[in-house]
């Protein structure tokens, strides 16, 4: 029997609709572990925790600067409310002076002139010194009414916090990639929690030197870059922050092979502001033993010890995540050693 020539052609308007390829896939992966709707949820948890924590930083100055210039203006209103009552009590000793008194006190015409003068000295004095008083106290008045607005900021913007923090953890979660706490990574050599396989060789922890500060909008925050600067490490682009990021990170003196900018279809590579530092030398292998593991723990540990300075969304390594409020966590988002971060340390910048 032929089967009629417009059989494949409908079966193949089917299957391209999806209509004979079953139920539709769950979320795709990323080629280093990771789905779009977890990385989604996690910039936006990381981005709100460190925008509202330099709100937070931000009042919490002022606030300081306020508390200092109240102290300021309670020492000028004790200063005016003795001067006030000096010349409240020699006015009591010696009545107020006035023009009538200074004419009849005079013997001459110098006297008088002399009189009259001290008589609007001491007036205007008293009455420039009441002003400053009545001034001074409505200062203090608005500065405190400052400072209340300031601590009510801070007191918002830490409930923030603790908002952005909890939807981190809970699209960890959500995910089933783990999310308990961790032990995270210092610049200890032989420090490797949550994984398989010998300790590295214990080496000296090299100083670091601390990076220049990623500028930072008026209020305090990031602002949002797009991916305008050419990437040294591949054909893309970087955001600004990012570039800054990699280049403080190889002044510091980390120098293994650094891939940033790479196409995919969602997470932070595509947009410049995600990029991979391999453990290795010369590139991305095998999980990382020994000193490049070490290396890799170090790099981890400085990425942390600035993430302000730097602008840091979150640090993956050696199956655990670094969040901005949630500290380290584990993280099985795979089983190779791309998916599961043990070749390379990821940097994703706000």
């Amino acid at each position: 029997m032929t089967v009629p020539r417009v059989v494949p052609a409908l079966l193949a308007v089917l299957i391209g609709l999806g209509v004979l390829v079953g139920p539709v896939a769950p979320a795709a992966a990323d080629d280093e572990g990771g789905t779009a709707t977890l990385q989604q949820r996690l910039d936006e948890a990381a981005t709100g925790y460190n925008n509202a924590r330099a709100e937070a930083q931000a009042s919490e100055k002022r606030r300081t600067a306020l508390v200092s210039q109240i102290a300021v203006l309670e020492k000028r209103i004790s200063a005016l409310d003795a001067q006030v009552q000096e010349l409240s009590a020699a006015a009591y000793r010696n009545g107020v002076p006035d023009a009538a008194t200074a004419m009849a006190n005079s013997r001459s015409l110098p006297d008088l002139i002399g009189n009259l003068g001290l008589v609007d000295t001491l007036s205007e004095r008293r009455s420039q010194t009441l002003a400053d008083l009545r001034q001074a106290r409505r200062d203090l008045a608005d500065t405190q009414k400052d400072v209340d607005a300031q601590l009510t900021k801070q007191r918002a913007a830490q409930r923030t916090m603790g908002r952005k923090r909890a939807a981190a953890e809970k699209a960890l979660a959500d995910a089933k990639v783990g999310g308990q706490p961790t032990g995270g990574f210092t610049d200890n050599a032989d420090d490797h929690p949550a994984a398989a396989g010998p300790p590295a060789r214990k080496a000296a922890p090299k100083p670091r030197r601390k990076p220049t500060a990623a500028p930072r909008r008026s209020d305090g925050t990031y602002g949002s870059e797009g991916c305008s600067q050419d990437d040294p490490t591949s054909d893309g682009c970087l955001t600004p922050r990012t570039l800054h990021a990699l280049r403080q990170t190889r002044a510091a003196g980390f120098t293994h092979y650094v891939h940033c900018f790479r196409p995919a279809s969602f997470g932070e590579h595509p947009k410049g502001r995600a990029c991979d530092f391999a453990a290795a030398k010369s590139g991305f292998g095998g999980a990382a033993t020994g000193d490049d593991r070490a290396y890799g723990n170090r790099l981890a540990a400085w990425f942390i010890a600035n993430a302000d300075r730097l602008g840091v969304l979150y640090v993956i390594w050696y199956r655990q995540i670094w969040l901005p409020g949630s500290g380290w966590r584990a993280y099985q988002s795979g089983s190779d050693p791309s998916a599961a971060h043990t070749n390379h340390v990821h940097l994703s910048v706000q």
